[in-house]
C-alpha cells in the first residue's frame, strides 16, 4: 500500500503543487495531515525529505484542494544554464533536443537567449511571433514544428529590446512558468536555451524548469565564476521554485589529451561532487564548428560523426531520472 501511495504523490509533486497554489496555507495543510509543525518548511529548505508516511498523509489533503495526478504531465522542463558565453549552452540544446526525438521523444525547444541562435540553427529568422512577445502580450508561446515531434519556441533580438519590460512586468519571473504550464502534456522534454547572463530570462527560465543542466568548459576562464552560478540556482529553489533542481553537470569543448583539461575536470568532480556529473563528455571538434556554420544540427549535418554520438549518449543519460 505504501508504494502504490508513494508513486501517485512524491516530493517534487508536492512543491509543484504548492508552487502551483502559492495561496495555501502550509500551516494549515499541516495539521489537517497531521504532521508536524515546519514539515513542509524544512522539506523545501532542503533539511528533510517528505518520506512514505509524510506522503501518505498528505495525499487525501492535497485532493481537498484540488491536487491530481492529471494536474501534472510526465514533461521534464529542463534549463540548459550557464552565464559565462561560449560553453556550448546553445549547441547542447540543439544536439540535445534532436538526440532526444531521434530516441522517440516529442520535444520542444524555447529559444530564450536574444541572440536567436538556437532559432535560426533550425531556419527561424526573424520570427514575426516570439517567446517575448508571448511573455508581455497575452499571446499563446509560439510553436514551430522543425519536424515529426521536434518543435521550437523562437526568439531573436526584439528578446533584447522588450527585456526592461519584463523586468518591470508584475510577476514577471513566473510567466514562462505560467505559459509552459498550459501544455505540459503534449511533450516529453521541454529544453529551454538560457541567455549567457544573471538575468531576468534566466531566472525565468529556471523558475518555469525542473531540472537544470550545466555545461561547463574545463578552462580556467569558463570555470570561474560558476560559484555564483550554484548561488543563483540555490537562491531560485528557496524562493521561486522548490522543486528545481541540479540535473547534472557535462563537460564540453573537452580536449583528453591535454593535461589542463583532465586536472580541470578532476578538480570540478572534487568542488562540485555533490551534484551529478555525466559520464560522457562533448569533445573539441571541427565537425561542431562546422555544422555551426551551416547552421544544421549533428544528426543532419554529420550523423555518424563521433559529436552526434557523444550527443545521443549524453541524451541517454539524460533520460535515467
Amino acid at each position: 500500500m505504501n508504494q502504490k501511495i508513494h508513486n501517485m504523490l512524491t516530493q517534487d509533486l508536492v512543491f509543484r503543487f504548492l508552487q502551483m497554489k502559492p495561496a495555501l496555507n502550509h500551516s494549515q495543510i499541516e495539521k489537517e495531515a497531521g504532521l508536524p509543525s515546519k514539515t513542509l518548511y524544512k522539506a523545501q529548505g532542503g533539511i528533510i525529505n517528505l518520506n512514505e508516511k509524510h506522503l501518505a498523509k498528505l495525499l487525501p489533503v492535497l485532493r481537498d484542494y484540488g491536487f491530481s495526478e492529471e494536474l501534472f504531465s510526465k514533461a521534464r522542463v529542463i534549463s540548459i544554464v550557464n552565464h559565462k558565453g561560449g560553453v556550448g549552452k546553445t549547441t547542447s540544446t540543439i544536439n540535445l533536443g534532436k538526440a532526444l526525438n531521434l530516441l522517440g521523444h516529442r520535444v520542444l525547444m524555447i529559444d530564450m537567449d536574444s541572440q536567436g541562435n538556437l532559432s535560426q540553427c533550425f531556419g527561424v529568422h526573424q520570427p514575426e511571433q516570439q517567446v517575448i512577445d508571448a511573455l508581455l502580450d497575452k499571446r499563446p508561446l509560439p510553436v514551430v514544428e522543425i519536424e515529426p515531434k521536434l518543435y521550437l519556441s523562437p526568439s531573436d533580438i526584439q528578446m533584447a529590446y522588450r527585456e526592461l519590460e519584463l523586468i518591470n512586468s508584475i510577476g514577471s519571473e513566473k510567466r514562462l512558468f505560467n505559459k509552459i504550464s498550459q501544455f505540459l502534456d503534449q511533450y516529453d522534454f521541454i529544453l529551454i536555451d538560457c541567455p549567457p547572463a544573471l538575468n531576468v530570462l534566466t531566472t525565468c527560465s529556471l523558475v518555469a524548469s525542473h531540472e537544470c543542466l550545466i555545461p561547463i568548459q574545463p578552462e580556467a576562464s569558463a570555470y570561474h565564476g560558476v560559484e555564483n552560478l550554484f548561488n543563483r540556482i540555490l537562491e531560485i529553489r528557496e524562493h521561486l521554485n522548490y522543486s528545481l533542481r541540479v540535473r547534472g553537470i557535462f563537460f564540453t569543448m573537452v580536449h583528453k589529451n591535454q593535461s589542463v583539461h583532465k586536472n580541470m575536470m578532476e578538480h570540478i568532480r572534487d568542488v562540485y561532487g555533490h551534484f551529478p556529473i555525466f559520464n560522457t563528455q562533448i569533445e573539441s571538434s571541427t565537425v561542431i564548428k562546422q555544422s555551426q556554420v551551416a547552421k544544421k544540427d549533428l544528426f543532419d549535418y554529420s550523423p555518424k560523426s563521433t559529436s552526434a554520438n557523444q550527443y545521443l549518449e549524453l541524451a541517454q543519460e539524460l533520460v535515467v531520472v
